[in-house]
Parts: C-alpha cells; structure tokens; sequence
C-alpha cells in the first residue's frame, strides 16, 4: 500500500521545524548508507545524535501520534527517530531497497522496518527533479508532494529519488515496525477501518452494522498483531 497522508504537519509547525533544521550542520549522507547505498547515494543528512534533528524529531512524533490515517495505516509498534536529508546541486539517491533491521540510535533497540515514511518539508515549486520513485506491482509511481504532506509505503519496495537540478529538496524520512507485519493485512485492516469511518459519520456510532464492522476489526487485530 503506498498512501499520501496530507497536512501532518500545519504551516506553523512546518515553518518552525524548517527554520530548525536548516541551520543545523550537516554531513555527508553516506555516513548513514549501508554497502550498496553509499554507492548510489548523494545527498547531505542531519547526523542521527543532532540536538537539532532530535527535537524536530519529537516534534514530527507528536504529528504522527495526532494523525489517525496515519495510526489507521501503520498500526506503529515502534518508530525510528525521525530523520532529515536534504539535495541540491544534482544530488541524486539512485535504485535501493532499505535495510531491513535499523538500530534506534544509539541505543541497543532494534527493529524491523516494514514501512519507510517521507515528510515532504520543501514545496514542489522550489525545487525541479527530486521525485520519490517508487516501484509498485503496478509500475513505478513518482510522489512529489507538497510542505507538510506524508507519503508512507512498504520498506521492501525498491525505490530513489532522482536528481535535483534546482532549487532545494528537504525532507524527513523515517521507518516505521507495524504491530501487522503482512503488508497486505494491514492493508485490508486499513480499508475496514476506513468504511467503518464513513459508516459512523453516515449512521451515528450506535449503528448496528457499524458495531459488527468494528467487531470484525478488532477481531482480525487480536488475529494478526504482533506485539
């Protein structure tokens, strides 16, 4: 499932954690690379211990937590601390899948990445190229999203950004442990979930059908989660 969440974050918080980080010291990204995707990466990364990046971090943490499509969606088990990259000047991060199990940190904590998460934090008309292309069984899809917008989509998807050849892309990018490990069981749960919704707006909570739908839900959740 690859799902575009708009507005995570409002112009306020945007700004502020844009401000932020963008007077941070930046580094080069293939610090953070693994083998293969030193070789295909170049871009400048927010360095992962960062005063800075760790508190826009928990700042974008708060969003997702307010966020129900994304909570809907994820059914996050854990989160990586958000992270910030930025290209210009034909940086690029070619084909890559990402690595499976990431460190949170510098702690000893390790999880298991079944969702990758891109927070556009630059708007499409400041910056040409950049596209986030994403591999789908249903060809490739290109997400060019604007300030504030969340694109969420399976780790195991071969994806990259291309070049930006003017202006300037930054973003946040973060891996996300789903209570539901199977792609697409989250994603039936996620429709139900959301026909549940429309339904409650529709009839009122206290609608029967509604009530045997949410039953269903939960039902499929004590099943599938793992925790």
């Amino acid at each position: 499932m690859l799902l575009c969440i708009p507005d995570l974050l409002d112009q306020n918080e945007l700004a502020h954690i844009r401000e932020f980080v963008l007077s941070a010291d930046w580094e080069d990204g293939r610090a953070t690379g693994g083998s293969h995707s030193a070789l295909v990466k170049k871009n400048r990364q927010l360095p992962i211990s960062d005063r800075v990046a760790l508190q826009a971090g928990d700042a974008i943490l708060d969003a997702l937590a307010r966020s129900e499509t994304f909570v809907s969606a994820a059914l996050p088990l854990r989160i990586l601390p958000p992270m910030f990259n930025r290209y210009a000047g034909s940086e690029h991060f070619g084909a890559h899948v990402d690595g499976s199990i990431r460190r949170a940190g510098a702690s000893h904590v390790h999880i298991r990445t079944d969702l990758s998460a891109t927070l556009f934090l630059s708007n499409p008309e400041d910056y040409d190229g950049g596209e986030l292309t994403i591999e789908t069984a249903f060809g490739a899809q290109s997400v060019k999203l604007p300030a504030g917008h969340l694109v969420l989509y399976p780790a195991s998807s071969l994806h990259c950004v291309t070049p930006v050849t003017r202006g300037e892309r930054v973003a946040s990018f973060f891996w996300v442990q789903s209570m539901v490990r199977d792609n697409e069981k989250r994603s039936i749960l996620f429709d139900l979930d959301q026909s549940i919704q429309r339904l409650k707006f529709e009839r009122g909570l206290e609608d029967q059908e509604c009530l045997s739908l949410s039953n269903i839900y939960h039902n499929l959740i004590r099943q599938w989660a793992q925790t």
